[in-house]
């Protein structure tokens, strides 16, 4: 059962609640003093352990003698959900739930290994597994070898603005986000989204429970305030209303898929009634309609009454504005959840030899923190390749530095006990 679990009832699809692994050590130790083992952490689409088996774990015992532990990610193979096709995860918020299952996992583990007298321990991955394994190893409070490869110090620039931005549906997180429009300028008044994304999505979420209670209680004041003023014979729409404006999406447009081929007349009566009036209506369609996206032509049907309004204007100085809004703030939500600035450094930062693509197009490294400023003494090397390609044409080069990284940590603690290690560094 994953410790995530434990602490945070519900949140991990019951599928993904029991954490399966393969241990893969000699048969034999060469120095029964010295039994190093690491753990590997999946990449995107590495389902099972297959892969990291034959292509990593099965040569650094044969070349190193170095045992591994191949942990499942939840999501993926033995713990995907039934309805889940492939690596397609179904929300944006499992990317965090499997994170957070991760790192506690790895916790067990390495708790696991020292009560049974291994050591040096170590941490790896590649891709998401890369920084599934930074994350990891910030919680550990002892020495412990990291070796990340092709990741970097955010998972935010690979979901925002990488390759991977194509996997995410932003129509559908945008038109939650707008979906109501009190929901909206509450939020917007939460962080500052255009200026400052990272603050944003951190002061957001630090203060995300208390927020969204005062923004439910307060839209609940709001409409019933409405309905005593217009009097008892119309309680049955103000009803209505709580049911149609929730601050969740409307049932009537979780279902929609939002395209330029569907925006028909349909959808647009139906989007319609969000609007107070015919006028309104005829407001919105007067404005130039035709070199919009589907996204800009359903905003316009779906932002509050207010934003229509001629005498009112929401600044829309940058073109297609609630895409930049939407896409910074959940930049500024990612990196307050996957930063390693927000994490403790690591205990011996000498350990860590991080792998990295020089033309990586999946995890960009500008506008972002670099690891050797977030983790003075940590070594990072380049390969002239893309992500593709270095996972493909250079396994060997990952597998010698996990070596070296271990043969550091042998030649900096020589033989002490591994659970004395604190002891050993004073």
């Amino acid at each position: 059962m994953t410790p995530l679990e434990l602490h945070l009832p519900g949140v991990v699809p019951e599928a993904a609640q029991k954490a399966y692994f393969q241990l893969l050590i000699p048969n034999k130790w060469i120095n029964e003093e010295h039994k190093p083992v690491c753990i590997h952490l999946a990449g995107t689409g590495d389902h099972f352990f297959w892969r990291r088996r034959n292509l990593i774990a099965k040569p650094l015992l044969k070349d190193a003698n170095i045992g591994s532990i191949i942990l499942e990610n939840p999501f993926y193979g033995l713990r995907k959900p039934v309805d889940q096709i492939r690596s397609n995860l179904h929300n944006v918020s499992d990317i965090f739930v499997m994170g957070g299952c991760l790192i506690l996992e790895c916790l067990v583990l390495l708790h696991w290994c020292e009560r049974n007298g291994f050591g040096p321990l170590g941490i790896t991955g590649l891709s998401m597994g890369g920084h599934m394994a930074s994350l990891a190893a910030t919680n550990w409070p002892k020495p412990l070898v990291l070796v990340p490869c092709l990741s970097w110090s955010t998972a935010s620039a690979v979901f925002t603005t990488g390759v991977m931005s194509q996997s995410i549906n932003w129509d559908m997180l945008e038109t939650q986000y707008y979906s109501d429009g009190q929901f909206r300028e509450r939020l917007s008044k939460m962080v500052t989204i255009i200026d400052d994304a990272f603050a944003a999505g951190q002061k957001f979420i630090q203060n995300f429970n208390q927020s969204l209670h005062e923004l439910k209680e307060d839209i609940d004041d709001t409409r019933k305030k409405q309905c005593d003023t217009v009097g008892n014979n119309y309680d049955t729409q103000c009803h209505s209303a709580d049911k149609d404006n929730s601050i969740f999406l409307m049932k009537s447009l979780e279902n929609k898929a939002v395209s330029s081929s569907n925006m028909s007349l349909p959808l647009k009566d139906m989007l319609g009634k969000n609007i107070g009036n015919s006028s309104e209506l005829s407001t919105c369609q007067a404005e130039s309609i035709e070199d919009s996206s589907a996204l800009t032509k359903l905003m316009q049907y779906i932002l509050p009454s207010s934003a229509q309004d001629k005498t009112k204007k929401i600044d829309i100085t940058k073109t297609n504005w609630w895409e930049r809004e939407a896409l910074q703030f959940m930049r500024g939500v990612m990196d307050e959840c996957t930063h390693l600035k927000n994490f403790s450094v690591p205990h011996d930062t000498s350990l860590i030899i991080a792998v990295c693509a020089r033309d990586d197009a999946y995890v960009p490294r500008e506008g972002c923190s670099s690891l050797e400023d977030i983790w003075p003494g940590a070594e990072v090397r380049y390969l002239d390749a893309g992500h593709v390609s270095a996972y493909v044409l250079h396994q060997k080069l990952f597998r010698s530095c996990i070596i070296e990284a271990f043969e550091r940590a042998k030649k900096v603690y020589g033989n002490a006990k591994y659970d004395d290690l604190k002891a050993a560094i004073k």
